[in-house]
């Protein structure tokens, strides 16, 4: 094979993969399109695809939030530093916000722009930031990371900027030119209108730092509704839209007001409780489980509501976030399996 036909064969690979990568953000637009309003959905799936197309280990949208930035959207390695506060003063993704413009670290050991430390707790060298914009306004970030240096490419670059570009479609529509509805929409889920998972690790991290100073106990609550599937199998999905908002509504109704109640997804909902010790969370799942004792009517149909609930407090079951939800959901799974045994 001669030197040019090997060239010509590169160059038909990268054309090749550079379409592949062109309809796959088309596809992503058609998949955003058909999530409709739900900011937070949109917001999950461009970082899902920004981080596929890219090779990149994770990604991220920040939005800026008073001096902070705030991871609202997480996928990948970083997921778990979803609701992470980041100063934007002393961030990269700072000040992508502050001019506007798209930025590039190729090692974040070496630039003196990043916040080094936040960049060594997520373990990221290199990253790439583009902004993104509402009602001409910089909100906040796009950013994949790398843990390797130099990762990035500028057909990355160009493939980052129109990801950026669906999520600020998506903002427009969503908030209907009201920049106040954007933090609304991002943090909020859209069938229930509790507060959706980004928001609830934000009050997670927040509830536990506060502990640890105050040497204080929190109380975190996973709740899984028992038979959604079997509602949707008989009365339709309308009425397993409904049994969610219904089951949201009674979860708000036996909440404090301190109490952060949040859709996770699907059907699994959580609460954080501030408690004073495992006798006061007990006594308010029992307080939940009662909320449910009644059926609730949907097109004149009854419906009978139940949750399987699993708690665990904080320090007592466990000291860290992913270790103390870990504990919940274990616990909740373990309601559950009694229940199925039982029946």
């Amino acid at each position: 094979m001669t030197f040019d036909a090997e060239g010509e064969l590169r160059m038909q690979a990268s054309t090749e993969g550079a379409n592949a990568r062109l309809l796959e953000v088309i596809r992503t637009q058609s998949d955003v399109a058909k999530l409709g309003p739900d900011l937070s959905a949109v917001m999950t799936l461009v970082s899902q695809r920004a981080q596929a197309l890219t090779g990149a280990m994770g990604a991220v949208v920040e939005l800026a939030e008073g001096d902070d930035m705030v991871y609202r959207a997480a996928t990948g390695a970083v997921q778990s530093h979803l609701g992470l506060h980041l100063s934007r003063a002393t961030s990269l993704s700072g000040m992508c916000v502050r001019d506007g413009m798209v930025l590039r670290c190729d090692d974040s050991e070496l630039d003196p722009r990043v916040d080094r430390d936040a960049c060594r707790k997520v373990g990221l060298r290199s990253m790439l930031v583009v902004p993104l914009r509402h009602d001409d306004t910089v909100v906040g970030v796009l950013k994949v990371m790398s843990e390797r240096v130099a990762a990035f490419s500028t057909d990355d670059l160009h493939i980052l900027g129109l990801m950026s570009e669906l999520i600020a479609a998506a903002m427009f529509h969503a908030t209907r030119f009201e920049s106040s509805e954007l933090f609304y929409r991002a943090t909020h889920d859209m069938l229930t209108g509790l507060s959706n998972r980004a928001l609830f690790y934000d009050r997670l991290r927040q509830c536990l730092d506060h502990a640890r100073r105050q040497r204080e106990r929190v109380c975190v609550l996973i709740l899984d509704i028992d038979g959604l599937k079997p509602i949707n199998d008989r009365f339709g999905h309308r009425a397993g839209d409904a049994a969610l908002r219904e089951f949201g509504v009674r979860l708000q109704q036996v909440a404090r007001k301190d109490d952060t109640v949040a859709r996770l997804g699907g059907d699994e909902f959580a609460s954080i409780l501030q408690v004073e010790d495992r006798v006061g969370a007990l006594a308010h799942v029992r307080r939940i489980e009662q909320a449910f004792d009644a059926a609730f009517a949907h097109e004149q149909q009854p419906i009978a509501l139940s949750a399987s609930i699993g708690a665990a407090i904080f320090p007592d079951d466990a000291t860290e976030l992913e270790a103390l939800l870990d504990t919940a959901d274990r616990a909740m799974y373990a309601v559950k399996r009694a229940r199925t045994t039982r029946a």
